[in-house]
């Protein structure tokens, strides 16, 4: 069972300012930080995979990210040196206590999601190779933040010192090809440069909202939320791993085209098809070309028709199949299925909560009002894979 808690905590993150105690040209949060990394996790992950023939374990490359997650959250705001020596000293203690806050919201989850925290948490040999991406893909987001940080203030003290620390941290992964890469300012971190622009992007750019929410960091919420959904629909570990992953890129046009307001896309008629044609082209012109062949065909598949449940049968991809179908016919790896519906349903909902959770707060406008109550009538029925949906909008009702 997905709890409100569980989904609350989420969202704790973009409440998590980084680097509070620097000069900061804009506000870096937790939320935006994760969802980075995880990005960046994918293209060190693929980039092993297909030019070293290395065996990734996706399935625990995704819960990796999940599991270092939540203790960010729990822990909140203690400095990364401050951080690092605790967890050094006295990490089993400072990791039980994460458990023991998670665990009433953790312990419905299905696919062993609660032994595997605990493995990952406890175990040094739980996924070696996995940790070590995510690893170096924390560090690659740090110093991207760090970079703007340092070009702002650079004589301030101290700063230096810390920009030597996340370089030392970076040559230490320098065996990874995706590092080695991605160090040389090129196609690939272009391709990083690009995604991590989406934090700039506001969600509902027309209104307050508290805790405000980035682009970058719905896309990181609206993967968690289909993780999740997927585990508990028993899914097949290539399905749950999709769903994740479409999710993370779901927006990724965005940053070619900002984040357009649903009431502006639905109040002409045809506007919506026209922005996704053109999303679709400058995909292609500005984006693909930045990618290695096999992250560019993965990343088509995707991104394109984001929404609709889709399988592939040899090369060919088949879209449009019914959730039963998804369900009876084609749970299996070989047919690598995406749960398009579902991942829609976790868009909405996410979109639901960013403005449950502001009108909560004190903030009355009638955009979020308005918004909030067409999305409930719209979604709130919605049960792909059998995840009672209505249940999850009405924790925020």
């Amino acid at each position: 069972m997905i709890t409100k808690g569980l989904l609350e905590k989420l969202y704790e993150a973009a409440s998590i300012q980084r680097w509070n105690d620097h000069v900061r040209p804009v506000e870096f949060t937790e939320l935006d930080k994760q969802a980075h990394k995880m990005i960046l996790a994918y293209v060190l992950a693929k980039l092993e995979e297909s030019e070293r023939q290395a065996e990734i374990d996706w399935l625990k490359l995704i819960e990796g990210g999940i599991f270092e997650f939540f203790p960010r959250i729990i822990l909140t705001d203690i400095k990364a040196p401050v951080f690092h020596k605790l967890m050094s000293r006295k990490g089993r203690e400072i990791n039980a206590l994460v458990l023991k806050k998670l665990e009433p919201d953790i312990r419905g989850l299905r696919g062993g999601f609660s032994e595997k925290f605990k493995n990952y948490l406890f175990d040094d040999d739980y996924a070696r190779f996995e940790k070590r991406i995510l690893k170096a893909a924390h560090y690659l987001a740090t110093n991207w933040e760090f970079q703007i940080i340092y070009n702002t203030a650079p004589f301030v003290y101290g700063i230096d010192k810390t920009k030597e620390e996340i370089e030392n941290q970076i040559e230490d992964h320098y065996d990874l090809i995706g590092v080695q890469k991605i160090s040389l300012r090129k196609k690939s971190f272009g391709f990083i440069d690009l995604c991590a622009q989406l934090r700039f992007q506001q969600r509902w750019a027309h209104s307050q909202r508290v805790p405000k929410t980035s682009v970058l960091g719905h896309m990181m919420i609206v993967a968690m939320m289909s993780y999740f959904c997927s585990i508990q629909m028993n899914a097949c570990p290539r399905r749950i791993c999709n769903n994740f992953f479409c999710g993370l890129f779901h927006d990724l046009p965005e940053v070619l085209t900002r984040d357009i307001v649903s009431p502006v896309k639905t109040v002409v008629e045809g506007l919506d098809a026209i922005i996704k044609e053109y999303e679709r082209m400058q995909f292609e012109e500005r984006i693909l070309p930045l990618l290695p062949p096999p992250i560019r065909e993965e990343l088509i598949y995707f991104i394109e028709d984001e929404f609709s449940n889709r399988i592939k049968e040899g090369h060919k991809v088949r879209k449009g199949i019914s959730g039963s179908e998804m369900l009876e016919l084609y749970n299996e790896d070989r047919f690598s299925p995406i749960d398009g519906d579902m991942i829609k349903a976790c868009d909405k909902l996410a979109a639901f909560i960013e403005a449950s959770l502001s009108i909560s707060h004190g903030i009355q406008s009638h955009h979020l009002v308005e918004g909030k109550d067409l999305i409930y009538q719209q979604y709130k029925d919605l049960s792909p894979g059998g995840i009672d949906f209505r249940k999850l909008f009405d924790y925020f009702s």
